[in-house]
């Protein structure tokens, strides 16, 4: 796992959606689990300028850094850059934090040249364009990982979204790459709405929009009927999983109804598909969720077995979380005693049949 302490106690801002603790959540509780160790915990180094220019201007680069520095920007720079705007506020990190997130992709992409899997929670800001922030991410660390993969040698790199938000960001970067296949699976018709079914970019983006709603058992679909097939496929010497969870049931900026366990699903088989696995995280707005789930992904990719009910230690780093959202102030119970959520499943819609089998279609 790799992490940092920049992530404790920093945020966005008291009424924005990332003023929640998420990785310093996710990091206290694989401590109290047990499951992790010196050995197995790197902390993540700040990116350099030049390491960021590999993707992103740098004008842009240096805006953000004038950011942090100033707290303030010109409002035509603000404009040009959409810092400060549209739900990319400038905040006392707005340089370090995500510098941090995308060196350790970096750092990641390297280490796993001769193999292995590597847990980033901070990871998957999918959303940041070469010189504009834009949905919350500034700079944007699953291309910046994948450019490090392909700096490296490697010439086919799977990158998977589950994100309730499509990845557009990444897919812009590599939309006309044949090194690199883009598969986005996005809740329909929400922000930032792009990542239609027809939607293949340069040829190597697949998109596949489900409805909102969707349930453990459909999720589990496009999984065996649609993803695995595809990777298959593809051969992908390395893959890059944007594991993005707020497509969970509690979350507050979807409308998706899923429990933890299929996104584990997802860990799990992909963990089997390449020699080199990168698993990201990404979007998620309920710190109950966001912690249970990407604590449960760690224990998944090293093969712990998932406790019914979590340790007196990992139940008090929950029961402390302040959350000022309404679903914060009286969680469920299981929020907070268990990692595993129950089975959501359900009817696999006719819909999501359809657009799976237009999507076989494609081809690779």
């Amino acid at each position: 796992m790799i992490a940092a302490e920049i992530y404790r106690g920093s945020s966005y801002g008291p009424k924005h959606p990332l003023a929640i603790p998420r990785v310093s959540l996710v990091v206290d509780m694989v401590h109290a689990l047990g499951w992790v160790n010196d050995q197995t915990y790197l902390t993540g180094p700040v990116a350099t300028p030049d390491q960021l220019a590999r993707f992103h201007d740098r004008d842009y680069i240096a805006a953000v850094q004038q950011a942090e520095r100033d707290q303030a920007l010109p409002p035509d720079m603000m404009a040009r850059f959409n810092l400060g705007l549209n739900g990319n506020p400038i905040y006392p990190e707005i340089f370090r934090r995500p510098a941090t997130a995308a060196g350790s992709s970096i750092l990641a992409a390297r280490l796993l040249q001769d193999g292995g899997i590597i847990h980033h929670p901070a990871g998957g800001t999918h959303h940041g364009l070469a010189a504009q922030a834009s949905g919350f991410c500034y700079f944007n660390d699953p291309v910046l990982g994948i450019l490090a993969f392909l700096d490296g040698g490697l010439d086919r790199i799977l990158y998977v979204d589950i994100d309730a938000h499509h990845g557009d960001g990444v897919q812009i970067a590599f939309a006309d790459d044949p090194r690199v296949l883009t598969v986005s699976v996005h809740e329909d018709g929400i922000w930032p709405k792009t990542g239609d079914i027809d939607d293949i970019a340069g040829g190597m983006a697949r998109n596949l929009p489900v409805p909102r709603g969707m349930n453990d058992d459909e999720m589990r679909f496009v999984l065996m009927e649609y993803i695995l097939p595809l990777a298959q496929k593809f051969k992908p010497q390395a893959i890059v999983l944007q594991c993005g969870c707020d497509a969970l049931a509690e979350d507050p900026l979807s409308r998706q109804m899923l429990g933890n366990g299929s996104v584990w699903d997802v860990v799990r088989e992909l963990a089997e598909m390449a020699p080199r696995f990168l698993v990201l995280g990404g979007g998620g707005y309920n710190p109950y969720s966001v912690a249970r789930c990407w604590a449960g992904v760690w224990g998944i990719v090293n093969k712990f077995e998932i406790p019914d009910m979590v340790p007196v230690e990992v139940e008090k780093i929950l029961r402390v979380i302040k959350w000022a959202h309404s679903r914060g102030r009286q969680p469920a119970p299981e929020l907070l005693t268990t990692l595993a959520d129950p089975w959501r499943g359900g009817l696999i819609r006719a819909e999501i049949r359809h657009r799976v089998q237009l999507l076989k279609g494609f081809g690779v």
